[in-house]
């Protein structure tokens, strides 16, 4: 099965919280009520730096994917 890059998650146990999971690698979870982040990946040293690159645009992307998702809500 495919799925999107993203996809917005919910739960009622955290009712004011806006999940964005990124599925692809690196793959995380992004709370963006505060910015805390989850990555479902282990990573080497090695993979630490390059993430460390990455994961700035990564995170961004997340958040303008949830800015796009709630303005087509609103249209």
């Amino acid at each position: 099965m495919e799925f999107p890059k993203f996809l917005l998650g919910d739960n009622t146990d955290y009712p004011t919280a806006i999940f964005v999971v990124h599925t692809e690698y690196p793959r995380f979870i992004i709370n963006l009520e505060n910015d805390e982040v989850e990555w479902l990946e282990d990573f080497s040293p090695e993979d630490e730096k390059e993430l460390e690159s990455e994961a700035e645009n990564l995170i961004e992307q997340a958040g303008n994917f949830y800015d796009r998702e709630v303005s087509r809500y609103e249209e």
